[in-house]
């Protein structure tokens, strides 16, 4: 039986990963410092013997006892609404925090996976983004923080592997929706739901010309577990190719949830991306892994998880 170190096991994407590993006959140690996480997220988890919770900041060092088969890095705030609120926080657990889980790994001879995000790219300038671009990144505006953060961490991922022959991963992950987002999270599909449910205005950005796809939770648990146990070395981009405006996208909400709500503009935030859309042609080949759930089913799914709590 593998055991699994998940850090930001508490988090959005965190959770659903150790409730996946667990049903998968995975031991799973998860590590969070609650900053951005939820205990709510894994209360269902809390009484079984294959889980163990952790709770400490991965910034500074930490001691396992025994063996350790798989290292996935997922801690780090990812909303702007917390990497704005958290700058340094947030530079922290990217270095020292990346630093710190990639000595465990080392250690303990795992394998690596580092969650990175599509924000390396930043306000891209090729479309779709391919892992070989190299981004458009402005390192001292409001978001540098959380895209130099990833791409520092992409940096010394790569070191460990040629330094000390390190077996690593790193997913660049999408835009990625479903139940366990925070109500005031920030970030465009629970902003949005939440408003169209309570019949409240939608707030747009700018003219909501901008562009996003987004990704279904299952369908990104999915494929990081594919990346997991891979042999790709590589970045790897994991998100859904479907683009949408945020416009239409806040159109699609509003009829999703039968809401009266209206749309209302505000200005566009700094460095804000156009555009953001994954080319996948690198899972698809590498890890026969593609998105399977529509937008439409996983945000019935995301909505109606919203309504019930």
């Amino acid at each position: 039986m593998a055991t699994v170190l998940v850090t930001g096991g508490a988090g959005f994407i965190g959770s659903h990963l150790c409730d996946f590993l667990i049903k998968k006959g995975y031991r799973v140690i998860c590590v969070d410092n609650f900053l951005t996480g939820s205990e709510s997220n894994i209360a269902q988890l809390k009484e079984n013997p294959l889980f163990k919770l952790i709770n400490h900041d991965i910034t500074k060092q930490l001691k396992i006892e025994g063996e350790v088969d798989y290292v996935l890095h997922l801690a780090s705030a990812a909303s702007p609404i917390d990497y704005l609120k958290y700058p340094i926080q947030t530079l922290k657990v990217g270095s020292l925090g990346t630093h710190n889980a990639l000595g465990i790994a080392k250690l303990k001879r795992a394998v690596f996976l580092l969650a990175s995000t599509s924000e390396v790219y930043g306000d891209p300038k090729v479309h779709p983004q391919p892992e070989t671009y190299w981004g458009n990144v402005n390192p001292v505006g409001p978001r540098g923080v959380y895209d130099e953060a990833k791409r520092f961490a992409e940096a010394i991922t790569m070191a460990y592997r040629k330094v000390h022959s390190m077996d690593t991963k790193i997913a660049r992950i999408f835009n990625t929706y479903g139940p366990r987002m925070r109500k005031k999270d920030g970030r465009v599909v629970p902003n949005f739901i939440m408003q169209a449910i309570n019949n409240e205005p939608l707030t747009v950005y700018g003219e909501g010309l901008q562009t996003r796809s987004f990704c279904y939770i299952t369908d990104m648990i999915d494929g990081i577990y594919k990346l997991m146990l891979s042999s790709v070395t590589e970045p790897v981009n994991l998100g859904n190719p479907e683009e949408y405006s945020i416009l239409d996208f806040a159109k699609k909400i509003i009829r999703l949830t039968e809401s009266t709500s209206e749309i209302t503009y505000e200005p566009l935030p700094t460095d804000d991306p156009k555009t953001r859309q994954p080319d996948i042609t690198k899972a698809k080949k590498l890890l026969h892994w593609e998105p399977k759930v529509s937008v439409d089913d996983g945000l019935r799914k995301t909505i109606e998880w919203f309504r019930e709590n």
